[in-house]
Formats: structure tokens, sequence, C-alpha cells
């Protein structure tokens, strides 16, 4: 996929979260890219905003600050019930 494309997709997905409070935006867009793209699609978009980050908008470079090390949101949904108490259960 080209770099044009994914810069595209990212300032959508920014766009989308645009009137939230922007620490709510940045973790959406934090947990969206993490959930739904491909490593190869994440590490694309990094090495972009790394070198000149053209056309990315400024909540995606912010919410990418710390992409390489957050767990995916999804990973607690697909996990065994012997994994979910490790992951943190959200019963109350």
């Amino acid at each position: 996929m080209s770099t044009e494309k994914l810069v595209r997709m990212a300032n959508q997905i920014a766009a989308f979260f645009r009137s939230y409070p922007e620490d709510q935006a940045l973790k959406g867009i934090h947990d969206h890219l993490v959930a739904y793209w491909t490593p190869g699609m994440r590490r694309t978009l990094l090495e972009h905003a790394g070198h000149s980050g053209q056309g990315l908008d400024p909540l995606v470079v912010k919410a990418m600050s710390n992409l390489q090390t957050g767990r995916s949101p999804i990973e607690k949904e697909i996990a065994g019930p012997g994994t979910v108490g490790q992951l943190g259960s959200d019963a109350g």
C-alpha cells in the first residue's frame, strides 16, 4: 500500500476523532492503528512521520508516539479465560 494512501487513511481516522477531547482522540487513533492496521502499515507510516511527515495530521503524529510499544486493544477480546486475568478485567 502506498504511503500516500496510508496518510490519507490515518488522516481520516484523525478527522473522526477531532471532536473528542485531545487525550481521548489520541487514544482512539492509537487504538485503531494498533487494532486494525498491519505491522507493515504502521511501520510505513512511522517511517514517513520520521522523515518528513508531509501531509500527516499532527494528531496522528502524536498518537503514534508510543505506537511501537502499545498493546492491541483487542488482545483481551480474543484471549482465553486464563489470560484475561493477566490483561486486566473490566468487571465491576
